[in-house]
């Protein structure tokens, strides 16, 4: 019992000892100098952490400038790919460089001989030139560093152009097959055919553009609020327009 009553009277004693030190720190804080200097060191704590936020942002705008850069390393060896295919296989109704006849070894041919003459060689028809379809341009340094900071947040450089990439892809996917011919679709790409017509208007005749439909149709991207916020910035940089009707609403590559 005696014990018991020791080892109560010993916690009394440490919880009553660290009310006074309690105590004693708030009324340091209160003198005047000691004010000043709590003041200048949590403005100090303040600037640190906006440090650290800078410092968070840079490791995820290098983080994505490696991953884009990787990516275009990978698509340079592809066309580097490309280019030696091409070369190992020349198309045949391309020119060819015939090489001259000799006149010092050639005898004069004998004129009682009739000369045969050769039948010319019809060039093959040059296949159909395919339609370029326009690609929106991917914004610079000084274009993401122009856009106000409460319209991008948090999103970084590589972000923005990643989005551009993934637009490039639906806008190509799509007029890919609005320049192949009709008669050759299947059902689906005749249904999406179909609605790419319906979805044309006056205000888009002889344009690109997409809808909500066609990023989810042909990308990985979600429509949330950040994708939004993204073309809202591509909007600001003058990539693409706007036009509204019928409950769509088309953004066109500018």
């Amino acid at each position: 019992m005696a014990s018991d009553l020791e080892q109560l009277c010993s916690y009394v004693n440490e919880k009553i000892g660290n009310i006074k030190k309690m105590l004693s720190i708030r009324s340091l804080g209160q003198a005047p100098a000691l004010k000043t200097t709590l003041s200048k060191i949590g403005d100090e704590i303040i600037t640190v952490n906006e440090l650290l936020n800078k410092f968070e942002l840079e490791i995820l705008y290098q983080e994505q400038t490696n991953k884009s850069l990787k990516e275009l390393c990978a698509s340079l060896e592809d066309d580097f790919k490309d280019v030696e295919h091409l070369k190992e296989h020349i198309p045949s109704y391309l020119p060819q460089v015939t090489a001259t006849q000799s006149l010092v070894n050639q005898s004069d041919p004998d004129p009682k001989e009739p000369v045969e003459a050769e039948e010319p060689v019809l060039a093959k028809k040059p296949p159909k030139e395919q339609k370029v379809i326009k690609e929106m341009h991917f914004i610079t340094t000084d274009e993401f560093n122009g856009v106000p900071a409460y319209m991008k947040s948090r999103l970084t450089y590589c972000q923005i152009n990643d989005v551009i990439k993934e637009i490039n892809k639906a806008v190509v996917s799509k007029y890919k097959i609005m320049h192949h011919p009709k008669a050759s679709m299947n059902s689906a790409k005749r249904n999406l055919y179909q609605r790419f017509i319906n979805e044309e208007t006056k205000d888009t005749k002889g344009r690109y553009f997409i809808v909500e439909a066609d990023i989810k149709e042909f990308t990985a991207l979600k429509a949330d609020k950040r994708l939004y916020v993204i073309l809202n910035i591509l909007r600001h940089c003058q990539r693409l327009s706007e036009v509204r009707g019928g409950g769509l609403t088309r953004y066109v590559l500018t």
